[in-house]
């Protein structure tokens, strides 16, 4: 099994966020730190495009000893396919360089539950019940090789994985609830609203403690309620909404 976070800097919405600066480090390299910890993505690489304005994500991976994959800009399925076929592994996990509060736990929990059930797609995505933002989708490399062979439409180019999940029919299709419903938090990073809370969270919580948990986030948030409220607005899934028309995916 291997993890791939597909990373660019090119955001419609916030463009750059995935280098922005927390705590003086760059987001990105926080989310891995975060990832790292999970006993399923001991190997790890980042796949962002070929483009020259992504050259400082290459570089930082370069920086911090992670592997990367670079290619296509908006063919991201083919991108993320590409970077998985070298390994051939036997799963792979899919994450995105926006979810800097990632937990390792959830990671693990899908991906176990993706190797008991035999499924040829796992997530907690398609039923969220996790915050925005602990996404986390797990792909048998048979099934994503199908996808990439037969996916036309430039949403599931763009998006790499609804092309298995809308085919429950082809695919066994597997889903990772909590047990506590806590969709309504938004903790993924897509617009200014969303790095202020997430930059508000690591300031707050990760010098005393830099594996801080879920539970730790949801207590200081249950403190602060007034930081829920500043990202609370934005709709969870808005860029694929607009991607079955126009796009901004990892």
């Amino acid at each position: 099994m291997i993890a791939i976070l597909q990373a660019r800097m090119s955001s419609t919405r916030l463009p750059g966020k995935v280098l922005a600066p927390i705590l003086g480090r760059p987001m990105l390299s926080l989310q891995i730190e975060r990832i790292g910890r999970a006993r399923a993505c001991k190997n790890l690489i980042v796949a962002t495009s070929d483009q020259a304005e992504d050259q400082p994500i290459a570089d930082l991976c370069a920086e911090i000893g992670v592997a990367v994959y670079r290619g296509s800009l908006n063919d991201v399925l083919d991108r993320f396919y590409r970077a998985a076929l070298p390994h051939r592994p036997d799963r792979v996990i899919r994450l995105t360089a926006d979810c800097p509060l990632a937990d390792w736990t959830v990671i693990d929990r899908v991906c176990d539950a993706a190797e008991a059930g035999g499924y040829d797609y796992c997530s907690n995505t398609v039923d969220p019940t996790w915050p925005d933002g602990l996404d986390v989708e797990v792909v048998s490399f048979e099934a994503l090789e199908t996808a990439w062979r037969e996916a036309e439409s430039p949403s599931e180019r763009e998006h790499v994985l609804p092309f298995i999940h809308r085919r429950p029919d082809r695919f066994g299709i597997g889903s990772v609830r909590n047990d506590r419903d806590l969709s309504h938090l938004r903790w993924t990073v897509d617009e200014p609203a969303d790095l202020d809370l997430v930059r508000c969270v690591y300031e707050a919580l990760y010098p005393a403690d830099p594996a801080f948990t879920t539970d730790d986030i949801l207590d200081f948030l249950d403190a602060h309620p007034e930081l829920v409220r500043l990202n609370a607005h934005i709709e969870r899934n808005e860029g694929l909404k607009r991607s079955d028309g126009a796009g901004n995916a990892a």
